[in-house]
């Protein structure tokens, strides 16, 4: 696609202001490829990626009548938020890395728990699960009993990455509040 000059960028981004949907689609077309690929460097997963650069869109439109063309041009702008869009996916990733490691570590009855997976722990872990509503249930099965990727789940379940992501977070969340209050020993 040619650049665009200064002048052809400026009506853009004032139709884009504006709320004109045509010039979304082009800002769209000409800026996603750039937003991916940011996304995708600092990322280095596909599905990520693709979220960030929606969420990136979303967000200059939905915020569109912030941005000042004088201040600052279209493309510098998305550039800004997609930096945020990708933050906020890198802090997501360590909070539920951080409650996974928790939920791991959590000491039930006294007994540590390891990365041996015995009947004991697949009942306890099923019948944690079974107490989920049944979205977060149909989530929770397929990542721990058939261990499927966020993004296969999101696949075989039609469902956004975000939202798949969304249930796996709340419910290891439900599911170590739960545990530590049935077993976590006096004192500990």
């Amino acid at each position: 696609m040619a650049a665009l000059d200064a002048e052809d960028e400026a009506v853009l981004a004032s139709a884009f202001v504006a709320g004109d949907e045509k010039a979304l689609f082009t800002v769209y077309t000409r800026w996603s490829p750039l937003v991916y690929t940011l996304a995708l460097r600092s990322l280095g997963d596909v599905g990520d990626a693709e979220d960030v650069t929606q969420k990136t869109f979303v967000a200059a439109w939905t915020s569109r009548t912030g941005f000042d063309p004088s201040r600052s041009r279209l493309p510098s702008w998305l550039v800004g938020i997609t930096k945020n869009k990708i933050a906020d996916t890198h802090n997501a990733r360590a909070r539920i890395r951080r409650l996974q490691q928790e939920l791991a570590a959590t000491s039930f009855a006294g007994v540590q728990m390891t990365g041996e997976i015995d009947l004991a722990d697949t009942l306890l872990v099923a019948d944690e699960i079974a107490r989920l509503d049944p979205d977060a249930q149909q989530v929770m099965r397929l990542a721990f009993f058939d261990d499927l990727t966020h993004l296969q789940i999101a696949d075989r379940l039609e469902l956004p990455l975000g939202t798949v992501k969304s249930h796996i977070r709340r419910s290891l969340q439900k599911m170590r509040t739960r545990l530590e209050a049935t077993y976590a020993t006096p004192g500990s």
